[in-house]
């Protein structure tokens, strides 16, 4: 899929960082729950820029379906958090 990092890169990044965090004095399970954190938030940061990207992009190139799209991003918002509410 386009714009998504293969298994194979995520899973040498999650021991390279577990390595590190052990490095550190880090207990092995902390440091692998340590490494996964922060592969998740570093993916949630990319995910947030692209998003916001492409919102800026509609916006110059496409202003007549940017409120469009703006009304898609809050509605899945919304509906997310609907869900982790119930």
């Amino acid at each position: 899929m386009l714009g998504q990092t293969p298994d194979i890169v995520r899973q040498q990044a999650l021991e390279a960082l577990t390595v590190a965090f052990a490095a550190q004095g880090h207990p092995d399970q902390y440091a692998a729950h340590m490494a996964t954190a922060a592969i998740f938030q570093a993916d949630l940061e990319l995910r947030n820029a692209q998003l916001s990207r492409l919102l800026a992009w509609l916006k110059d190139m496409h202003p007549d379906v940017h409120s469009e799209a703006l009304a898609v991003v809050e509605g899945t918002r919304a509906e997310f958090e609907k869900r982790v509410q119930e």
